[in-house]
């Protein structure tokens, strides 16, 4: 799989994710808001200095709403972002996006991402920085386990009620480690062994319905031994037989546990809709 790039001083974010680990869209920063235009004056003066009557109200004649159409100024449209069409560029966008996935873990608010935006920019002019990072730097991973935590117990607290409500789903089996197991489709060659090699096509989204990973979008099944992916895997996939389809719902100590993937936060159940194509054979 991909390795994503860690750009955060002092902080060891370097992870080589497993063949189930997927990637997800960074976070748009939120739109600049647009000043409002200025009204004008209700009255006017005269070169005599006495004061001009007020023009008649808007809507009251034809004249008034024109005068009123050319006062009033239109807010600007935000222009479109240019298109990427060199290598360079989509390039210099995926590293975009590997910063992204990095900072997932912080939780930033709006504010907190203007300040990041700040850094970057005095970082890429060459200008004094604002803080000492031999001071603040080796706060950022203290951060990033006290935020990843938050985020952690407020995913998991979000799953309890949805596992509860995949295993009471007709055909649902709960399994004793707590996997939620569902045969889609039965298959009808053998099973494989925890040491096997599998090939499998799979899609993996959170329990909000977001997609972060897919071997059917990158048109190539994925090919791995199963006692090297997550547990849930290890254990689900030997349920299933070649040519089989099944939904292995993960709760988070069976998948990525509290500290997730860029693409995944920490202690979010997982969702794998996955087809059994072929058992390669024993590792």
């Amino acid at each position: 799989m991909r390795a994503f790039l860690i750009l955060l001083p002092a902080l060891a974010l370097a992870q080589t994710p497993p063949a189930t680990t997927p990637a997800a869209p960074a976070k748009k920063a939120p739109a600049a808001a647009t000043a409002p235009a200025k009204k004008s004056p209700a009255t006017t003066t005269t070169p005599a200095g006495t004061a001009a009557p007020k023009p008649p109200a808007t809507g009251s004649t034809g004249a008034g709403r024109g005068a009123a159409g050319r006062g009033a100024t239109a807010p600007k449209a935000a222009a479109a972002p240019a298109p990427l069409t060199t290598d360079d560029q989509k390039t210099v966008y995926a590293l975009g996006l590997s910063i992204g996935k990095s900072l997932a873990m912080f939780s930033l608010t709006p504010e907190e991402l203007e300040i990041v935006k700040r850094a970057l920019s005095d970082s890429a002019a060459g200008k004094e920085p604002a803080i000492d990072l031999s001071e603040w730097g080796p706060k950022i991973e203290p951060l990033a386990r006290t935020r990843g935590a938050a985020v952690a117990e407020k995913e998991k607290a979000a799953s309890v009620a949805y596992l509860a409500k995949c295993a009471a789903e007709p055909g649902a089996v709960k399994t004793a480690s707590g996997i939620v197991y569902k045969e889609v489709r039965v298959g009808t060659g053998e099973s494989p062994k925890a040491t096997d090699t599998v090939k499998v096509n799979y899609r993996g989204t959170l329990v909000n319905g977001t997609e972060f990973d897919s071997s059917y979008k990158r048109n190539e099944p994925a090919q791995f031994p199963l006692n090297g992916v997550i547990r849930c895997w290890t254990e689900g996939v030997q349920r299933m037989k070649v040519g089989g389809k099944s939904t292995l719902v993960c709760p988070s100590d069976l998948a990525y546990g509290d500290q997730g993937r860029p693409s995944i936060p920490g202690g979010a159940t997982l969702i794998f809709d996955i087809e059994l194509l072929e058992i390669v054979g024993a590792k």
